[in-house]
C-alpha cells in the first residue's frame, strides 16, 4: 500500500460506495470483491484505509454497532470533504490517469455521478492528452531493429484503443444514446 493511503487505488470505490449508504469494512470488502473481482480487497486493508479517511476527515465513524450476535461494527459514512474528495479523485482519474490503468477503469465506473458536460469535457482532455502521449512515441528507427522496439507498438496499440473508446463513449453521451442521470453541479 502507498505511504500516503489516499494514492490507493480502492480509495475511490470506497469512497463511491460511501456515498451510496453508510457500511462497516466487511461490507465494503464483500461489495468490493463483488464488482471488482479483479481487485485485492481484503477486509483488512479497507479497514486500513477506512482509518486513514477518517483521519483525513473524509468520512465519520458512528459508534460501533452490534446487529444479532455479530461483533460490534463501525459504520463509517460520507463527509462533506469526503464528497469533494471522491469528485477531485473521479475528476482526477479520468483526466490524469495513465492509459489502461485500473485508476481509469475504476474512474469510469463513476462517471456517471458528473453531469454529462462535465464528463465529455474531462474524457475530451484525457483524448487529447493521450493523442499528445501517442505523437511523442518513438516512430522506431531504421538503426533499431523491430524486435527490440516491440514495446513502442504495443503502447501506441493501448493508446489507439482507448483513444478510440474514449471518442464512440463521448459521441453516445453527446448523442444521448446514453442515458445520463447525473444533474449539472
Amino acid at each position: 500500500m502507498p505511504l500516503d493511503a489516499s494514492r490507493n487505488s480502492l480509495v475511490l470505490p470506497i469512497l463511491g460506495f460511501l456515498g451510496e449508504r453508510p457500511a462497516h469494512a466487511y461490507d465494503l470488502a464483500t461489495r468490493l470483491q463483488e464488482r471488482y473481482a479483479h481487485l485485492t480487497a481484503t477486509r483488512s486493508t479497507v479497514t486500513t484505509l477506512l482509518k486513514s479517511l477518517h483521519r483525513n476527515g473524509l468520512v465519520s465513524a458512528r459508534e460501533p454497532g452490534q446487529v444479532g450476535n455479530r461483533p460490534p461494527r463501525t459504520e463509517y459514512e460520507l463527509t462533506a470533504r469526503g464528497i469533494s474528495g471522491f469528485r477531485a479523485k473521479l475528476e482526477s482519474g479520468l483526466r490524469d490517469s495513465p492509459v489502461a490503468s485500473i485508476d481509469f477503469a475504476l474512474a469510469v465506473a463513476y462517471l456517471g455521478s458528473l453531469p454529462a458536460d462535465q464528463a465529455v469535457a474531462l474524457l475530451t482532455a484525457r483524448a487529447e492528452r493521450l493523442a499528445a502521449e501517442q505523437a511523442g512515441l518513438p516512430s522506431g528507427s531504421g538503426a533499431m531493429a523491430e524486435l527490440h522496439t516491440l514495446e513502442h507498438g504495443y503502447w501506441s496499440g493501448l493508446v489507439s484503443a482507448e483513444l478510440a473508446w474514449i471518442a464512440a463513449l463521448v459521441e453516445r453521451i453527446r448523442s444521448a444514446e446514453l442515458a445520463w442521470a447525473a444533474q449539472p453541479s
